[in-house]
């Protein structure tokens, strides 16, 4: 007997192909990128960069979904300073729909909950997977990028969801343990066509986040004949700390500081990135992902 993954994932390569052969629409397949944000350790401003990267592409005008799916700490809406009244647990039980989970928030930018929701899959019922499937596409076909803001470190849910992205951007800070930890988790995924990319956060000077980039990158070459890609860099900025306190993002908080053109640089690098462009990845696709993973 088939165990219920296989025939989870079974149903959503069926969703995925019927979308595909929709002629005249927009298929999910042509929606958004979907980007895993992760690192290795916590406490290096992984959230607060989500938030901040977001709206900074929305600047540059595209549609962006944060997804806030740490399951531990969860606290994107903490950064933006909302109260999400409800999760995708209330569009499984078939309380809401997405648009009615989706939170408009400051910087032109969309949040959802994530809870446990995305990662209870292997226990949903089909109609369950058929309705999550359809509300999650809905949005990735009407956006540019989904952010997926995960937990830290090697856990089953955090490694799930970067197994399941096309595209994981490492953020890491010049503390020894922040890069050995992030040179765990790459040691640790299936590459395959995936990039992998690195932010360095809270550098005190170009040359220091060019060292950290190197150390890390020196050591996937050398042990995993594999190369990372620097997104850029985001200096230590007293502002920071000022926006966090007053629960609104830096970036619209101090525009001008350099920890928000250091964003504004990562954002513009990422859409500009001619080898991902084309990565785009509707979510019954990372959903079938995912289940692989679990």
């Amino acid at each position: 007997m088939k165990d219920q993954a296989t025939r989870l994932r079974e149903l959503v390569n069926k969703n995925y192909k019927k979308s595909n052969n929709n002629s005249g629409e927009k298929s999910s397949a042509n929606g958004a990128r979907i980007i895993t944000i992760s690192s290795g350790k916590g406490g290096v401003g992984k959230t607060n960069f989500t938030v901040n990267l977001g709206i900074s592409l929305s600047k540059m005008g595209k549609k962006v979904v944060v997804i806030d799916a740490d399951l531990g700490l969860s606290n994107v809406d903490v950064v933006l300073g909302l109260i999400p009244k409800f999760s995708l647990n209330n569009v499984l039980s078939g309380e809401k729909n997405i648009e009615e989970i989706v939170v408009d928030a400051p910087g032109g930018i969309r949040i959802v909950s994530g809870g446990s929701g995305i990662m209870n899959l292997v226990d949903l019922e089909k109609y369950q997977l058929e309705n999550l499937v359809s509300n999650l596409d809905s949005i990735a076909s009407d956006s540019d990028y989904i952010l997926i803001d995960t937990g830290a470190g090697l856990s089953n849910s955090v490694m799930s969801f970067i197994e399941a992205s096309n595209e994981l951007v490492m953020v890491i800070t010049p503390d020894p343990t922040s890069i050995t930890d992030a040179y765990a988790v790459v040691k640790n995924i299936h590459r395959d066509d995936r990039s992998v990319k690195v932010v360095i956060n809270r550098v005190d000077s170009n040359k220091e986040g060019f060292e950290v980039y190197h150390k890390i990158n020196s050591a996937t070459k050398k042990f995993l004949n594999f190369e990372v890609e620097s997104l850029g860099f985001i200096y230590e900025d007293l502002s920071v700390k000022k926006a966090v306190r007053n629960q609104r993002p830096f970036i619209l908080e101090n525009p001008n500081s350099l920890a928000s053109k250091g964003v504004d640089m990562i954002a513009y690098n990422l859409e500009n990135d001619t080898k991902n462009l084309n990565k785009v990845n509707g979510f019954s696709r990372f959903i079938n992902k995912l289940l692989n993973s679990v």
